[in-house]
């Protein structure tokens, strides 16, 4: 009996361990154009993009998606990866900076700090 639950408890640990690693699976796995109209989608809804600056936001989202496939397919080591995403994130938040108001680019990067920390406290779980 108590096996079984050594093996219950196992196979539950490794579902719940690979659930984070199938997410963002999926989302590598869709065309840049369909991560950056998600992407432009929960921005507009966030910052509350008005129509001229949607379709300049959805240009720049496009433009880095299609810039970070390379980088993600490619076969440099994490540290390399994680220098050229950076780099990226930069070039992309000056552009996006030009678009949105002081606010909404506030609103932005509070954002985007909300997600690492959630990122951060999930892989410590």
């Amino acid at each position: 009996m108590e096996k079984k639950h050594v093996i219950i408890t196992a196979l539950f640990g490794l579902v719940l361990l690979s659930n984070p690693l199938f997410a963002q699976k999926l989302l590598t796995d869709k065309p840049a154009a369909e991560r950056a109209k998600m992407q432009t989608q929960r921005m507009a809804s966030i910052l509350k993009l008005d129509s001229a600056q949607i379709r300049k936001v959805e240009s720049i989202n496009l433009v880095y998606a299609q810039k970070l496939d390379p980088i993600m397919l490619g076969n440099a080591n994490k540290m390399s990866k994680l220098k050229a995403v950076r780099a990226l994130q930069s070039e992309k938040e000056a552009e996006l900076k030009q678009v949105l108001s002081q606010e909404q680019f506030n609103q932005f990067k509070q954002q985007q700090q909300e997600r690492k920390d959630e990122i951060r406290k999930n892989r410590k779980s």
